[in-house]
């Protein structure tokens, strides 16, 4: 194939919010494929806060993007050629494509998509990344049981909507905590919350002191800091806390700020545990089936916050997540 293909590579690593300077954008022809390979037209971008963590460098659970580097990021699209039997021209996929128009893969890890019921980019959300981290994270770690209070941070985004949602499947009273009274709104007036915290209005710790009158139970963490203090403040004997992500703290320039009051885990012989959701990835099969059975019966709702612009757009649309801005799930479209 002749084309060319149009590529976000990270030029430099970030010091706080990533700037544009901190892109540099190439292109170069595709290859030919070879023997057991696909040619995938990327079509939707999955921006995640975890690709803030991509870029610096140091130990994690996965790998630093290197400098130099197409930027990490799941995608979703139409296979455009393939060498591959198990994958046809026009097919429907996902996977981890890269920020570029297109993507040759050896299809490992890729997966067939099924867009007849819901759109491309909800492969993206709720039947994708996002949805597993929520599936996972909070019934293999929080183990929610009905009548349980649970609260979730970050709760108007791709999985903190999804997990208050879950936790309502399952019997819970639940809470979320989100930015703006547009958001708080439609967690308990679209998704069932039974309350939401507007952590932009007024004082969370207060918030969770009226809403959670019998205490926190389970409390998903999506964003660190201040609001995990005050969630720590709140929880009961043999709670589990699942940490999940420190949206608030990606950017800092200084060391990431713990929770002071830890010891209330002490106290309450509580658990805290962190999840990184590719750890369940031989069992995304289980979750993609009942989230896709939820959606089907109408218990759970995707919201994307599609973005169009194509490539040159992606550096200041990565920036939307971290203040704020998005609404559901970030979605790229190119």
């Amino acid at each position: 194939m002749s084309a060319m293909n149009r590529q976000v590579r990270l030029a430099a690593r970030p010091v706080g919010l990533p700037k544009r300077s901190d892109w540099s954008f190439t292109e170069e022809a595709i290859p030919a494929l070879k023997q057991g390979e696909i040619l995938v037209k990327v079509t939707h971008l999955s921006l995640d806060p975890a690709m803030r963590g991509w870029m610096n460098e140091g130990k994690s659970y996965i790998r630093p993007v290197d400098i130099g580097e197409v930027m990490r990021a799941g995608g979703a699209g139409e296979v455009a050629a393939s060498m591959n039997p198990d994958f046809a021209v026009g097919d429907k996929v996902a996977g981890n494509f890269g920020v570029q128009q297109y993507a040759v893969s050896d299809a490992k890890g890729v997966r067939k998509v099924d867009t007849r019921f819901v759109p491309l980019s909800t492969y993206l959300g709720v039947l994708g990344m996002p949805g597993m981290t929520a599936y996972f994270g909070l019934l293999d770690i929080g183990k929610p049981k009905a009548g349980e209070t649970v609260v979730v941070s970050g709760a108007a985004g791709a999985v903190g909507a999804a997990v208050g949602q879950i936790a309502k499947i399952k019997g819970c009273r639940v809470v979320g905590i989100a930015g703006g009274a547009q958001k708080c709104k439609y967690l308990v007036d679209e998704l069932g919350f039974d309350a939401a915290i507007d952590y932009k209005a007024g004082d969370v710790k207060a918030g969770l002191k009226t809403h959670c009158p019998a205490g926190i139970d389970v409390y998903f963490d999506n964003v660190g800091g201040e609001i995990l203090e005050a969630a720590l403040a709140r929880i009961n004997l043999h709670a589990r806390i699942v940490i999940c992500g420190a949206i608030s703290q990606y950017n800092n320039t200084t060391p990431p700020r713990g929770p002071a009051n830890y010891l209330s885990l002490l106290v309450n012989r509580a658990s805290m545990t962190g999840m990184v959701v590719f750890d369940y990835a031989a069992r995304y099969g289980e979750g993609a089936r009942d989230m896709a059975q939820w959606i089907k019966e109408g218990k759970l709702k995707a919201k994307e916050d599609v973005v169009t612009g194509g490539i040159d757009a992606f550096p200041e649309t990565l920036l939307k997540l971290f203040k704020g801005e998005n609404f559901g799930k970030l979605v790229l479209a190119l």
